[in-house]
């Protein structure tokens, strides 16, 4: 188990504040200065994930465009997009309702921002210690859902409509088995405190609330799918299939309010992923120390450790996950994906609350000994597995000839050729 930090000890900008300034002053600088971070935060995250979902797609697709356009890496392809955003023309349509258009992506922007505010990067670098961070995290992300709502509303457009009354649908029903699954590593742990349950999964990577039980190993998944759902993310974005809905709720934006909502839906990634992490997969240990960072290394010097962690090693492979998943799967009906929640997860999700449940209660102390490190050891050699099947040098194709999974099928021009 890991120490409990004190929270006076922790990262406190209003007591550093004040002792140059009065009180409120030193609230209002400290409050700034948080916005400040995490708006940044977010909108280079949201820069960096435009560039690896772009990556990832053309790989995974065989597109050569975005692999070898744009610079070394292809920065230059989101920088020209950046620029294009703010240089568009904003319209707003003559029968929209102009101040629910506007305020439609700044309250689904806010609701994604508000997120950050109680995750905890490392014991010493949270924004907020909140007692209830849990409940507040699912609560705020929640609320995205209003911003897509008034968005159809207000376009005065009926695939706009349809489409947000879709997202509402969804992500009201994904909150259900989402909220349950959540409860598992809550109830592990004592405490709705993101700070302290990440704490109780230091040491090894066999003490992450994953690898607890069978029951808390599923419903990592079935959390990380539902939350996959509340981010609009495919198979699940009925919200905007192009193919059906044109654009669907943000079909008449353009401009810096189109990418607010794009903004808020990387912000939703990561804040999903983080919450993740945090209840699962351990928070910021890296499961290979002995101990705490924060121990072996200081204050300071541990923080910038647990952070590369908690964002690079975890929360972005998370997030490249669920772009896997979008270029590789093909998009739900709307049926499909309310039948998947209501048939499928949500019955799930309540057995394997009542068998988490039950665990604690009955289990012999031989199999919690024992079954943590099984459930790891199964985990490492289906993670070896996918890496070595991955891993396989491409074979390097003539002129002709398909790449990719066509690999070795004849084109007309080979046969031809012929």
């Amino acid at each position: 188990m890991g120490t409990t930090v004190d929270r006076k000890t922790r990262c406190d900008l209003i007591a550093l504040f004040q002792q140059y300034f009065p009180a409120w002053i030193a609230t209002i600088l400290a409050a700034l200065t948080s916005a400040g971070v995490l708006v940044t935060f977010i909108a280079l995250s949201a820069l960096f994930f435009i560039w690896l979902e772009r990556k990832v797609a053309a790989r995974i697709q065989d597109r050569l465009g975005p692999t070898r356009v744009g610079g070394r890496f292809g920065w230059l392809q989101t920088l020209a997009d950046g620029i294009k955003l703010l240089t568009k023309e904003d319209t707003i349509p003559t029968q929209a309702d102009r101040f629910l258009f506007t305020l439609a992506p700044i309250i689904a922007f806010c609701s994604a921002f508000a997120a950050f505010i109680v995750l905890p990067f490392s014991p010493y670098l949270v924004g907020f210690s909140l007692s209830t961070g849990a409940f507040f995290i699912l609560a705020v992300l929640s609320s995205e859902v209003f911003g897509v709502i008034l968005a159809g509303y207000a376009s005065a457009s009926k695939w706009s409509l349809f489409g947000a009354i879709r997202e509402a649908a969804q992500v009201v029903s994904y909150e259900v088995p989402r909220a349950l699954c959540v409860l598992i590593p809550i109830m592990l742990a004592g405490s709705l405190d993101l700070t302290k349950i990440a704490q109780q999964q230091s040491g090894g990577m066999w003490n992450w609330f994953i690898f607890h039980d069978p029951f808390t190993y599923i419903a990592f998944f079935i959390f990380f799918i539902c939350a996959t759902a509340s981010c609009k993310r495919a198979p699940f974005d009925l919200a905007e299939a192009e193919s059906e809905l044109v654009a669907g709720f943000h079909t008449e934006y353009s401009g810096l309010r189109w990418s607010f909502f794009f903004m808020a839906e990387y912000g939703s990634m990561f804040a999903v992923s983080a919450i993740a992490v945090i209840l699962f997969l351990g928070g910021w240990h890296s499961g290979v120390l002995p101990s705490d960072t924060e121990v072996l290394f200081g204050p300071i010097i541990g923080s910038l450790i647990n952070m590369f962690v908690y964002i690079v090693m975890k929360c972005w492979l998370l997030i490249f996950v669920m772009m896997w998943l979008r270029w590789s799967l093909p998009r739900l009906r709307i049926d499909q994906v309310m039948m998947t929640c209501l048939q499928y997860f949500l019955p799930i999700s309540a057995v394997l609350l009542l068998g988490a449940t039950t665990w604690q209660l009955f289990a012999p102390i031989w199999m919690r000994v024992w079954v943590p490190y099984l459930l790891f050891a199964a985990t490492i050699l289906g993670v070896m597995t996918l890496i070595g099947m991955l891993a396989r040098r491409p074979t390097l194709t003539l002129a002709g000839e398909l790449p990719g999974v066509w690999l070795g099928r004849s084109t007309p021009f080979m046969r031809a050729k012929s």
